[in-house]
């Protein structure tokens, strides 16, 4: 294996002694320039697998250097060294391409945390460049995926936060997860989490733990999202959703890259990618007074922006086949297929959900369709009435209007016990026939071992 080669720059000799030492401990060779001259000189005839720089530097800006080896030395990962607050420039450095950055006082654990993950985009791995063009989890064709395969893999190569813009069922997360998988936190936890699923009164919990005692039901202590995410990647979806009294703790733990857990009195480090992401616009929440500025500005580092659905026709075919050989794989049954017409169908559709509206589209036709193949009626995408739902509901409620409870209910849960109840009558009385309990039903047999599997009652 060969030994990494690290190039130092900065004009105060104590801090190049300081880094020299720490990154030679750590079995990486070192050199070491006191300006930005120096530096560009040395990188003539060097290619190191890690640069780190001071942002002031005698001759110019610790940005002018990274911007040259984003230029001509796309592949050397360059770190920032920083003035203690100055997150203005950090955020400058990390626009601009730098990997991550680093705070003076220099400490010595965070540093090699960032040297640790530098080192790992330096390793070989398998060829990322456009022309192998491996879709991974963003599956497509159209030039808009293309495109933000290809945003993402640029992106794995840097630690700045990430916000992911795009419309509910867009396929946010994914994108998240692709940024995870092909960046040098791939073998570390990658946590997700939407924030407007959280009690607001168990926010601060949730997200940086709790010591034991330290409130009513607090029995034992909890680590919280952000240090379950140390060492990898921590997505907050759906984050404009969080009340302002929690956006300024989270602005502070970004900041501070440290937590303090409810009930303590010490901050606990942490190490974490962060990403964002949400379908509501920030830019008008912010002038709105819903979402902080200073917040906006932390997590909207680098913006990437998911396309519709709607946009990229052209994928739906792709999509559409991909879905149902999971949802076949799923309920084990024999997998569907669309046809032409029904795929035309889809593509004229506005899609206003995305792709979980698609998801949601297909998993109901495979239930309800009885052939091998779904047509473009079986799609259910009329006028909103062709399907059986208004059909079945009418008849639920006249022939038993009075099975619907008093009160409050859950309906969801109602109508699952309901739908239970039918189906244990059907296998009893067939003799648990599931074809015959099915024609019974008035149902085909795959949307039977649909129902059966999604309701536990196998």
């Amino acid at each position: 294996m060969t030994t990494p080669t690290a190039l130092i720059v900065d004009d105060e000799p104590d801090i190049r002694d300081l880094l020299e030492i720490t990154l030679t401990r750590m079995g990486i060779k070192t050199l070491t320039a006191p300006d930005l001259t120096s530096a560009l000189k040395l990188l003539e005839t060097h290619t190191p697998q890690l640069c780190l720089t001071d942002m002031n530097l005698p001759d110019g800006s610790g940005i002018e250097l990274v911007q040259w080896i984003q230029k001509h030395r796309p592949a050397t990962p360059i770190a920032v060294i920083t003035a203690y607050g100055s997150m203005d420039t950090a955020i400058e450095s990390l626009k601009a391409g730098a990997f991550d950055f680093v705070s003076k006082p220099v400490e010595l654990t965070r540093l090699r945390d960032l040297v640790s993950s530098a080192l790992r985009l330096s390793e070989p791995g398998p060829v990322t460049d456009d022309e192998t063009d491996e879709p991974g989890l963003l599956l497509g064709n159209s030039i808009q995926i293309k495109k933000l395969r290809n945003q993402t893999r640029k992106l794995a190569r840097s630690q700045a936060p990430v916000f992911i813009s795009g419309e509910s069922g867009s396929g946010k997360e994914l994108v998240a997860r692709m940024i995870h998988l092909q960046g040098p936190r791939s073998d570390g936890p990658f946590i997700a989490v939407n924030c407007g699923a959280i009690p607001s009164e168990l926010m601060e919990s949730e997200f940086f733990g709790h010591k034991k005692g330290s409130f009513t039901g607090a029995v034992e202590n909890k680590d919280g999202l952000f240090r379950s995410a140390n060492g990898g990647t921590l997505f907050l979806d759906e984050v404009a959703d969080l009340p302002l009294a929690m956006q300024v703790k989270l602005l502070r733990a970004i900041q501070e890259k440290a937590v303090r857990p409810v009930g303590d009195t010490k901050e606990l480090p942490v190490d974490i990618r962060l990403l964002s992401a949400t379908h509501s616009n920030l830019a008008e929440l912010v002038q709105g007074g819903s979402f902080r500025q200073d917040l906006f500005y932390r997590i909207n580092v680098i913006e990437l922006a998911v396309p519709p659905l709607r946009d990229r026709t052209d994928d739906i075919a792709l999509l559409a086949n991909h879905i149902l050989e999971r949802i076949a794989r799923e309920y084990e049954c024999d997998p569907a297929t669309l046809t032409q017409d029904a795929v035309d169908r889809l593509k004229e559709h506005h899609f206003p959900g995305n792709v979980r509206e698609l998801e949601n589209i297909l998993e109901r036709a495979f239930t309800l369709c009885d052939a091998e193949q779904i047509s473009a009626t079986d799609l259910h995408l009329g006028n909103g009435l062709e399907g059986s739902g208004s059909a079945s509901g009418s008849a639920i409620s006249d022939a038993c209007p009075s099975l619907v409870p008093e009160g409050d209910i859950d309906l969801e849960g109602y109508l699952e016990s309901i739908e239970r109840q039918a189906i244990e009558k059907a296998l009893e009385a067939t003799r648990w026939n599931k074809t015959a309990a099915a024609k019974k039903l008035g149902i085909s047999f795959r949307a039977l071992r649909y129902r059966l599997k999604k309701l536990g009652m196998e």
